[in-house]
């Protein structure tokens, strides 16, 4: 086939989309945790970039093989912009000093606030698809935060008597808000500094962090206390990203274990997602791994992520491969190497124009139902990148009909022939290893209003729209 009859095969197997969707409004309840907080959304451009260089008396040694994964000073803000500007990636660094968030403060502004945070964001998203209730978790829950939920009525939060109380109208008076900053930046935006011209090779976002509550990995007891004596369908797990080893990281992801097992010891039913997100801390993201990932039943990540845990797991010529050429075939042999090592149920890596799926053969959604889902998370994510934000029902097909890239098929294609399977490219679906594969090319939006959340709704509504 060639590009134009693939596009036309791919969008009838899109044309299941409408269904699934329709299949979500009968899911009876989801919870999501553990990280809800605001987001101060910031396009930031080459030019201004440059200008906060200049000031802070940035040199381009510094800007030169950046090493560094947090922040000790307000200069490294900027250095961690660069960073992923220059690359085209997507990073979170964190910190828990003040004077570091008092700079971001008065130095940076914002463009507007909205949702922020794993927990919040697909507690949103998945409000507005129909599931029937939602449930989200807030450890800081005042009425800046409670403005940041859609005004659905399936869409619930606790109130300070630990009661199930509409989101949107909770006010818990002495919480402080929790502001994180989106600095996102455009594909072909430049600057030059001392001759060196830096280039953005893909719109991406850096995120800044300091959110004392979430780096403590507070929970709310009320929340704990509901899942210990309420069956819900999903749990939709992440939160554990922001944590220092210094701060007590790996003691708090070894705290939430009980947690999560006696969730699991009421509702053996119960599925868990967990979103990796970007976990700077190696530590920490070594406890998460050891800790957290056998407990769960799916598993979500993307490029930089996948890239991370090979460090940490002895694959460091792999993810130094992957460095060098993000492609579809050196990504599944990551895939394939975490789904062994690690023994996931399933994993799902979303990738730019590829997501692909591999789970065990009995896994409770089939492979099937699994490719449709991420079909559906296709649109909606891109709906999501296409409108700027999910505020209405309409909005989470906006690109529907829309064809799949060419640079999504070429991934695709890449894929099959590395794996000697032709058919995964008109199907998707292929056996690898007594695993099923589960792959599709992905809608893309060329000047995307935001990015923000893009993987967290992609991974969550791949799973529930593959029920």
């Amino acid at each position: 086939m060639n590009y134009q009859e693939l596009q036309q095969a791919w969008a009838k197997k899109y044309e299941a989309v409408p269904s699934q969707l329709e299949k979500l409004k009968h899911i009876r309840s989801v919870a999501t945790a553990f990280n809800t907080n605001i987001d101060a959304i910031l396009k930031i451009k080459g030019n201004v970039l440059k200008r906060l260089i200049v000031e802070n008396n940035i040199s381009l040694n510094d800007l030169e093989n950046i090493s560094l994964s947090g922040f000790s000073k307000p200069s490294d803000v900027i250095i961690g912009i660069v960073k992923c500007f220059s690359r085209g990636i997507a990073e979170e660094w964190v910190t828990d000093d003040i004077d570091v968030y008092n700079w971001m403060d008065t130095n940076l502004g914002y463009d507007h606030l909205q949702m922020g945070g794993q927990a919040g964001i697909i507690a949103n998203a998945l409000a507005l698809l129909g599931v029937k209730k939602v449930i989200t978790h807030t450890n800081s829950h005042p009425k800046l935060q409670a403005q940041q939920f859609l005004n659905l009525e399936n869409l619930f939060g606790l109130n300070d008597e630990g009661k199930l109380e509409k989101a949107v109208n909770i006010t818990r008076e002495t919480d402080i808000p929790l502001i994180h900053w989106i600095i996102e930046f455009d594909k072909g935006d430049r600057f030059e500094i001392d001759g060196k011209i830096f280039s953005c090779p893909k719109s991406n976002r850096f995120i800044a962090t300091y959110d004392p509550l979430n780096m403590k990995l507070v929970m709310n007891k009320g929340f704990i206390g509901y899942l210990n004596t309420h069956k819900i369908n999903y749990l939709l797990l992440s939160g554990f990203h922001p944590l220092l080893e210094s701060n007590g990281g790996v003691d708090l992801v070894k705290n939430a274990v009980p947690v999560l097992q006696k969730w699991k010891k009421y509702n053996s039913s119960l599925i868990i997602h967990l979103e990796i997100a970007s976990t700077q801390d190696k530590a920490v993201r070594k406890a998460i791994v050891k800790y957290i990932v056998p407990l769960v039943d799916s598993v979500g990540l993307n490029e930089r992520e996948t890239i991370d845990l090979l460090n940490i797991m002895g694959q460091k010529t792999l993810a130094n491969r992957i460095e060098k050429n993000t492609c579809s075939p050196l990504l599944f042999e990551a895939l394939l190497f975490l789904k062994k090592t690690l023994k996931m149920k399933r994993i799902q890596l979303h990738m730019f124009g590829l997501y692909m799926t591999l789970q065990d053969s009995d896994f409770v959604h089939s492979a099937e139902q699994n490719l449709k889902g991420m079909m559906t998370a296709a649109v909606v994510s891109s709906s999501k990148a296409y409108n700027g934000v999910l505020a209405q029902y309409g909005d989470v097909v906006k690109t529907l009909g829309m064809s799949v890239s060419a640079q999504s098929l070429d991934e695709l294609n890449n894929l099959s022939q590395a794996l000697h399977n032709p058919e995964l490219l008109n199907n998707g679906i292929c056996k690898v290893d007594n695993f099923i594969l589960s792959a599709i090319p992905t809608i893309l939006v060329d000047k995307p209003k935001t990015l923000v959340g893009m993987g967290d709704t992609i991974s969550s509504v791949s799973l529930l729209a593959g029920c």
